[in-house]
């Protein structure tokens, strides 16, 4: 029988069922997502170690890469991969890269005086107030641009390269993520609605998700149809977490979450518990991580790991 081939004309064999084995049965959600998190720490500073450029700027660009985030994204764009074929191979390792890259990337620039002006991410002074403005608005050009490089570089298939590099190019772009950012730059002091915070949460985060999902499958020689049920799983699940993130400004400690807290209210943003109020946002947190769930159902026991990310996201205390 000859192999099925995807639009991205990747060969799909059959799923490599020993390699789904890996001993995870004896450890918990938890330990495979720092472990994956841990890969992916590796992976970028691999990357970041053969990178010849200024030395301050290199400096810059570890402090704010290799700092102690979660890595959601990325793994997620591990473990999509893993589900379709079995296993995480490298360019899936250089997918999950670029798309910490490009999160990073929007951090640094959220936290500038002219954006968000925030003192405090992943737990340390943010880039401008270590490096200084003009660095960080640097730092996160460099960022930007690195993924789009590692891409096309280090991916070991053109039609594959070119597929993860227009999945990244249009969520991160004026119609993805930054179409999201302006919109919520718009909406400060004014009153939302939940169509209108929809809009904005789908674009400034949901899509990167999406992103992720749809990269990892990708590497992976996922069919079109994996390929949307993954997408439409990253979308779901991404929404969700951006609803859950709106919570905990409200209820964490800036020491909990990593950053600064209260800060959506005092900047008067737009945002799910200030429209639809606590028990409400965290009712449609709960749903929409119960439909990405739903959406996993053809994928059966393999993708158990992702329907845990899918409730984890939305019970998480930072």
């Amino acid at each position: 029988m000859k192999a099925r081939r995807n639009r991205y004309n990747v060969k799909l064999g059959k799923f490599k069922i020993k390699n789904w084995k890996l001993k995870i049965e004896n450890q918990d959600f938890n330990t495979q997502l720092r472990r994956r998190a841990q890969f992916v720490t590796r992976t970028l500073q691999r990357l970041l170690a053969s990178q010849q450029i200024d030395s301050e700027l290199k400096e810059a660009l570890r402090y704010t890469l290799i700092s102690p985030g979660k890595r959601v994204r990325s793994v997620l764009a591990l473990w999509c991969c893993e589900l379709v074929s079995g296993e995480v191979n490298h360019n899936a390792e250089i997918a999950a890269a670029a798309i910490e890259m490009v999160h990073t990337y929007s951090l640094v620039h959220d936290d500038l005086p002219a954006m968000d002006d925030d003192d405090l991410r992943r737990g340390q002074p943010t880039c401008h107030k270590a490096f200084g403005e003009a660095t960080a608005i640097l730092t996160g050009d460099a960022l930007l641009t690195l993924a789009f490089e590692i891409l096309a570089k280090e991916i070991d298939e053109s039609a594959i390269a070119v597929g993860l590099i227009g999945e990244l190019a249009q969520a991160a772009g004026p119609a993805g993520m930054i179409a999201g950012q302006m919109a919520d730059l718009k909406a400060e002091n004014t009153e939302g609605t939940e169509q209108h915070l929809r809009i904005i949460h789908t674009n400034k985060t949901a899509k990167m998700f999406r992103c992720a999902a749809a990269m990892g499958a990708i590497a992976g020689g996922a069919d079109d149809n994996q390929l949307k049920r993954l997408c439409d799983y990253g979308l779901k699940i991404g929404l969700a977490f951006q609803i859950a993130d709106d919570i905990l400004d409200v209820c964490g400690s800036s020491e909990q979450l990593g950053k600064t807290a209260g800060k959506d209210a005092k900047a008067a943003k737009c945002t799910y518990p200030a429209v639809l109020g606590m028990e409400k946002s965290k009712q449609l947190a709960k749903e929409l991580a119960d439909e990405a769930v739903e959406v996993l159902e053809p994928f059966g026991a393999k993708a158990d790991l992702l329907r845990q990310l899918a409730m984890a996201l939305v019970e998480r205390t930072r």
